[in-house]
């Protein structure tokens, strides 16, 4: 029998650390200089509200976070007293000033930015009061009074320990101008999409749609361009050779410099029109100055309208979102459309999984420790999966495993049958 090892006192220490790049509490993680601090937020902010599959793919999940069904569950359905904390933190979660629904508005703001910092405020449960406290309920217990988001813009640096755990976050307040809180761990609730190297910014979904939409957003301004012109071909200016030698007087450099400002600005609009001095050549009889387009002898090489649906792709694609361009560029399979919606719904439930955690991890506890709750009652914030099943192929399905014996029909499967395709109870069992 081997001998049991006795612990040291560095088996209970952390010795190293995350590893994460930062200096002085601001993160610089990202090798991209420009999606650091403050420019990569205004960049991610111009992504979410300028593009439009962008914000398509944002819009959608959060209608699908708004069909999500959160529940608070007991630890111990037997308990009377965790049936009680369950009931009390289920009012707690709608008697706040800001309601669940834009209380989760807010923490999706961690999709496009890569975290949400939200302050937790508490509040005595004591009725109507005048102070902004009010409550619906007059327990007197402690609830909370909002779960308010701090912008990512107001972040001026985080506070880490020596092992990179995160301490709390410094915030340059803009409206009230009294300089730099600090508001700590504790007090707060950080949403991230991912806690890699325990980075408190997370990583915004649109990271890695940021080359396809740098590119496209490039493409798009040099198409406009070309559309404004309405031109076929390149404009050219033909003028005297005296107004381009290098003795020409201030008069003909002028007139150069006009001419000039006239091609570069030439363009299809309302004020279409050009005057131009009608002038022949002594010698040669032709004309001292003429202007024409000079017409490509085909089609452009590239198909802007291509590229930029291919980029589009590579955005969905990055979100795994690719499958709202199917109908658009007609094609795929029904089949792939429903894989790809299915890995689409995965993601969702992550997102919504790594929410309830981190209210059943620190915000529940911390609420019922105020309230002098013992841990074992302590309950569980809990969600439906969003799932919206394709009626037609379930009912094919069910009809198939009825019609072999596999399935016998039930008052459960008739329930759960009529819920999902929106159809009302069945009336005699109501009645009955």
């Amino acid at each position: 029998m081997e001998k049991q090892a006795k612990p040291t006192s560095t088996d209970f220490m952390e010795i190293g650390s995350a590893g994460l790049v930062q200096y002085g509490g601001r993160v610089e993680e990202d090798f991209l200089r420009q999606l650091q601090g403050k420019r990569g937020y205004a960049i991610y902010r111009e992504m979410a509200e300028n593009h439009p599959v962008i914000g398509g793919i944002l819009q959608a999940i959060e209608m699908l976070f708004r069909s999500v069904d959160w529940t608070v569950e007991p630890s111990d359905p037997d308990s009377q007293t965790s049936i009680d904390e369950a009931e009390f933190v289920a009012s707690c979660l709608n008697d706040m000033s800001i309601s669940w629904q834009d209380t989760l508005n807010n923490i999706l703001s961690m999709l496009t930015y890569g975290f949400s910092f939200n302050e937790i405020v508490y509040k005595r449960r004591e009725g109507h009061t005048d102070d902004g406290t009010s409550s619906k309920h007059n327990d007197g217990r402690i609830g909370w009074r909002k779960l308010p988001v701090r912008s990512v813009d107001t972040v001026q640096q985080w506070k880490f320990d020596n092992n990179g755990g995160i301490e709390g976050m410094i915030q340059m307040n803009p409206i009230s101008g009294t300089g730099p809180v600090f508001i700590p761990i504790e007090k707060a609730l950080l949403f991230r999409t991912t806690t890699k190297l325990n980075n408190p910014r997370g990583r915004s979904i649109l990271r890695s749609a940021y080359t396809s939409w740098y590119y496209q957003k490039r493409i798009q301004t040099i198409e406009a361009i070309g559309i404004e012109r309405d031109l076929c071909g390149l404009p050219v200016a033909y003028v005297p050779p005296q107004l381009l030698s290098d003795n020409a007087t201030s008069q003909e450099t002028a007139a150069l410099t006009e001419i000039k400002r006239i091609v570069r600005n030439i363009r299809r609009d309302e004020q279409e029109g050009l005057v131009f001095p009608l002038a022949y050549d002594p010698e040669t009889g032709q004309k001292a100055y003429d202007i024409e387009l000079l017409a490509s002898g085909g089609k452009r090489q590239f198909d802007t309208n291509q590229v930029i649906n291919r980029y589009d792709t590579k955005i969905a694609m990055s979100i795994l979102a690719d499958f709202i361009l199917l109908g658009h560029e007609k094609i795929g399979t029904q089949a792939l459309s429903v894989s790809k919606i299915e890995l689409f719904m995965d993601t969702i439930e992550a997102w919504l999984g790594g929410i309830s955690d981190v209210f059943n991890t620190f915000a529940i506890p911390r609420l019922l420790r105020l309230n002098g709750v013992d841990e074992e009652n302590y309950p569980l914030l809990k969600y439906s999966a969003p799932r919206d099943p394709d009626i037609g192929i379930l009912g094919d399905y069910v009809s198939k495993l009825t019609a072999s014996g596999a399935l016998l029909p039930d008052d459960n499967l008739n329930d759960y049958l009529r819920e999902l395709a929106g159809l009302p109870a069945d009336e005699e069992e109501q009645v009955n």
